[in-house]
């Protein structure tokens, strides 16, 4: 059976649309779709026709994050990473943070619900407009430590201190609020808002948008984000070995995914994990 990991269509000239395809799963990145949409935005890249790239998700939400169900079974990882402790962290990360070095803009379309690995994705893209009512957030460092430590950067310390600590999430108007997000509207407006912008973008010389846009990574990279990300990534491949994860982990072995997730979120009251593969 051939899957479509995602679809691929051009709404407007010049603009290629790019969108996650496992609805029934909320969009939960396992190793094909991870890898379709990388090589998705690659093509595009190369692609002399087209000026601006748009990702989002197809169903209830933008995606819920890395697939914890045995989505992966069957698949390798997409592409290589070294071995050795830290391994995951450091995968994803360098396929997330290679949409930076696209020549191309690329625009995240978020709804629903943006987690973990979700929102990962998200925040790497070079620009980001979210629904008023999307939850962005990382419940799984209530199991774990995150992957990708973007939050003090793009939210300042103390929400993310919070979210951190609690694993709470945001909504799209305080995630706009705060500049993770670079504005929120109405889940009906999203997609026009998107649309409008990307317009506006191709509206520019190809080649001074490529170079405005490194303009603004280089920046970031030389105040320290790239390195304060990759170094977090050790902090990830420490917390694999704390109890904590050990017990989540044999908690979802031995009653199943979902019952760990909602024992997890329980004393919470948040994240509708029934039927959920993400975190």
């Amino acid at each position: 059976m051939t899957i479509d990991w995602v679809l691929i269509d051009e709404p407007i000239p010049m603009v290629r649309r790019i969108t996650l395809n496992r609805p029934d799963k909320r969009n939960a990145l396992n190793h094909p779709l991870r890898g379709a949409i990388l090589d998705a935005l690659r093509e595009a890249d190369q692609d002399p026709d087209v000026r601006v790239m748009v990702v989002r998700g197809a169903g209830s939400s933008f995606s819920a994050g890395y697939d914890l169900g045995g989505g992966n079974e069957g698949h390798e990882k997409p592409y290589y990473t070294p071995g050795g402790d830290g391994h995951w962290p450091r995968h994803v990360i360098d396929g997330w943070m290679s949409i930076w070095e696209l020549g191309k803009p690329v625009i995240a379309q978020v709804h629903g619900f943006c987690l973990a690995g979700g929102s990962e994705l998200a925040t790497c893209c070079d620009l980001v407009y979210i629904a008023d009512d999307a939850q962005m957030g990382y419940p799984a460092v209530r199991f774990g430590v995150a992957d990708n430590h973007f939050h003090a950067w793009f939210l300042g310390m103390r929400k993310a201190m919070e979210m951190m600590l609690t694993g709470d999430s945001v909504d799209g108007i305080e995630a706009a609020r705060l500049g993770w997000a670079n504005k929120s509207v109405p889940a009906e407006e999203l997609e026009d808002q998107v649309l409008s912008v990307a317009q506006r973008i191709c509206g520019v010389p190809a080649e001074l948008v490529q170079l405005n846009k490194r303009v603004v990574h280089r920046q970031m990279e030389i105040m320290g984000l790239h390195t304060g990300i990759r170094a977090g990534s050790e902090l990830c491949a420490l917390g694999t070995h704390l109890q904590s994860m050990k017990d989540f982990m044999t908690s979802a072995s031995d009653r199943g995914l979902t019952a760990a997730l909602q024992e997890r979120d329980q004393p919470f009251g948040d994240y509708r994990t029934g039927g959920e593969e993400g975190q």
